[in-house]
């Protein structure tokens, strides 16, 4: 097991040494850094355990957290926390964080990436395949479409899987629902995690065991691989609308955050039957999405305004956790909404000016041309606002 001694709780506060000393550290440093990131060329084993169009990398946090001066006993916070990079990072450097997101399949993804590696969790696998095949006539869940999507002889063996997971120990079964998760796109009839159109697979049904076994040996190594000890983590699922400062139970001293784009990545549609078979409402997600495209294209549809004010609402929240003389970052792209380009970066510093949170940092970085996920037509997203904000200190 990697270092899975559990470390103290986000409770207890004023235990953590500071970690980057406050007076080396300023904006020069900064813009010394190539957020470009040419040399990046792939991913580690802890960031590939799951599909996740549109991430953050993990260079990006990285960056940040090791350039900007920590204060003292306080944590990061990812308020869109997604696959869990700033998560991750902030781990690997040995500090506390507390992640967001209102995605179930998000929250499981940065869940697993930062817990203790479960005791024994290929031999729960193993048992949950065997348990699986010897299940029958369970009936299949009510899912929209579904045999549009899946093929019947399919949808038994995930049914199958998922059913038994329940009765997996709850430790392991986290790790083993991503495995799950991270499969269903293959074995289904989406073309693939970038593209959601229907094709024809003919996926043979005993792949569906095969993929399982194989995400959760995945899954397993790169826990194990980890040689870090496991600061603490809390994720959250929730609606960051909804989010009230008495949750993040640690004092902020550093936010690092990609904000979703209006208009420009709808991450539910990407998730949504993975959301259904384990058990997730994917139209919850769907009507309280930050930035869906679906918001877009209906009658009364989003602004740019409705942008500002989702911004100004988060922007109220992370006052009133960060400490003073702490850190905000965003990173952000433009959007095109019904023929307008808006400058993202530039509504989130403006909504956060009264606040009293400066600009600190800001510069470009050119996003690759092979990101797929980044280059929609209807975005035309070729580059990303590096924007850090700090919180006036009286």
């Amino acid at each position: 097991m990697a270092h899975g001694t559990q470390e103290p709780s986000l409770n207890e506060a004023n235990s953590w040494p500071a970690s980057v000393d406050a007076g080396t550290k300023d904006k020069s440093s900064l813009s010394e850094v190539d957020w470009g990131f040419p040399d990046r060329r792939s991913h580690s084993e802890i960031e590939g355990v799951h599909p996740y169009p549109a991430k953050f990398i993990s260079e990006i946090p990285r960056a940040l957290i090791s350039h900007l001066p920590l204060p003292r006993n306080s944590a990061v916070l990812d308020p869109f926390c997604g696959s869990g990079s700033t998560l991750v990072e902030s781990q690997r450097l040995g500090i506390p964080a507390v992640g967001i997101d209102l995605n179930p399949i998000a929250c499981l993804m940065s869940r697993v990436k930062t817990m203790a590696c479960p005791t024994d969790l290929e031999q729960h696998a193993a048992r949950i395949t065997l348990s699986s095949e010897e299940t029958t006539d369970i009936e299949i869940p009510e899912i929209p479409n579904l045999d549009h999507w899946f093929q019947p002889n399919v949808q038994v063996e995930i049914n199958r899987i998922a059913r038994s997971i329940v009765a997996a120990p709850s430790e392991a079964r986290d790790a083993l629902k991503l495995a799950l998760s991270s499969i269903i796109v293959r074995v289904s009839n989406q073309e693939s995690d970038t593209r959601y159109a229907a094709v024809k697979k003919d996926v043979d049904p005993s792949t569906v065991p095969r993929l399982f076994l194989r995400a959760v040996n995945r899954i397993n190594a790169a826990l194990q691989k980890r040689n870090y000890p496991l600061t603490p983590v809390e994720v959250v699922e929730s609606d960051i609308l909804k989010v009230e400062p008495s949750v993040i139970e640690r004092p902020i001293g550093l936010v690092v955050t990609s904000p979703p784009y209006p208009n420009a990545y709808e991450y539910w549609l990407y998730h949504k039957y993975r959301m259904w078979w384990l058990g997730y409402d994917p139209l919850k997600v769907k009507t309280d999405e930050i930035g869906a495209r679906a918001h877009f294209f209906k009658k009364n549809h989003h602004t740019a305004e409705d942008f500002a004010r989702q911004m100004r609402q988060t922007l109220t929240l992370l006052d009133g956790v960060i400490v003073k003389g702490g850190f905000a970052s965003f990173v952000v792209g433009r959007s095109k909404i019904h023929g307008k380009i808006y400058d993202n970066a530039k509504i989130i510093t403006d909504e956060a000016a009264p606040l009293g949170f400066k600009p600190f940092f800001v510069t470009e970085r050119i996003l690759s041309a092979n990101r797929k996920s980044f280059n929609l037509s209807h975005a035309n997203i070729k580059t990303e606002t590096v924007l850090v904000l700090r919180k006036e200190v009286e």
